[in-house]
């Protein structure tokens, strides 16, 4: 064999592992990284938020300010992986920012509707399922505190 045919080989097999690589990052795992599986599987318990606050207290790293969270809407936490809503005047929700479809993670909240960009998945505010798109499983209920004016997780 060679030199051209062995480094050709080599430059293959070093392809063929980073693509394995590159692709396993998008794809899913059967998880969503908030103890919910994909497609098909149990909804996670919604997170209990009676009166605003979750159970248990605060502790957790502010996330935003009462005021940041629009009513009927809500906001994305990319680096923490959570998504904030108040679907109604006082009320507010969390859950994961990670699409159940494939993975992907969840970009904006618009018209009632936290929206996957990846293949139009629609999630309610108010509990997280499904509203359109290919997704099947809800979003997994993440714990937040509301104390005065802040939204800490929890």
């Amino acid at each position: 064999m060679g030199d051209t045919t062995r480094r050709r080989t080599v430059l293959a097999a070093g392809a063929a592992t980073l693509a394995g690589t590159v692709l396993s990052g998008c794809g899913n795992d059967g998880g969503d990284g908030y103890g919910a599986a994909a497609d098909n599987a149990p909804a996670a318990p919604p997170a209990d938020t009676a009166g605003g606050a979750a159970a248990g207290g605060g502790g957790g790293k502010t996330l935003a300010q009462t005021s940041e969270i629009p009513v009927g809407g809500g906001k994305v936490f990319k680096d923490q992986k959570v998504v904030v809503t108040q679907p109604t005047a006082g009320q507010f929700k969390a859950f994961s920012a990670t699409c159940t479809h494939q993975g992907c993670s969840v970009a904006t909240v618009t018209e009632g509707n936290i929206v996957c960009p990846c293949h139009q998945s629609l999630f309610k505010i108010s509990d997280g399922t499904v509203a359109g798109g290919p997704a099947k499983s809800p979003l997994a209920a993440a714990k937040i505190a509301v104390e005065g004016d802040k939204i800490t997780l929890a």
